[in-house]
């Protein structure tokens, strides 16, 4: 069993090709090293939007646990250091599998 959470994102006017040069360099190491599966990620550059979804292992308890550590990891720290607020909404589900 694996959990899916869906994560759609519009973005800062303007910080659309900032955020996928971001995206690309860090989230395909930082998340797949936290214990996490990157699904898929497409941007829609026309609605400055970007969505992508991540999974692991277990059910809905087990991710937020991982997602927990994954929040206090030295890795993600690094990985957004420095990094300008370049998301204006979030949202963020758990996706039911078909």
């Amino acid at each position: 069993m694996k959990t899916i959470q869906l994560r759609r994102y519009t973005l800062v006017e303007g910080e659309y090709d900032a955020f996928v040069a971001w995206w690309q360099g860090c989230m395909p190491r930082v998340r797949p090293e936290a214990g996490f599966a990157i699904e898929f990620a497409y941007g829609l550059r026309e609605s400055n939007e970007f969505v992508w979804a991540v999974s692991a292992e277990g059910d809905q308890e087990a991710f937020l646990a991982l997602e927990k550590e994954y929040m206090a990891s030295d890795a993600r720290a690094e990985a957004f250091a420095g990094v300008p607020q370049r998301v204006a909404v979030y949202n963020i589900a758990f996706a039911d599998a078909f």
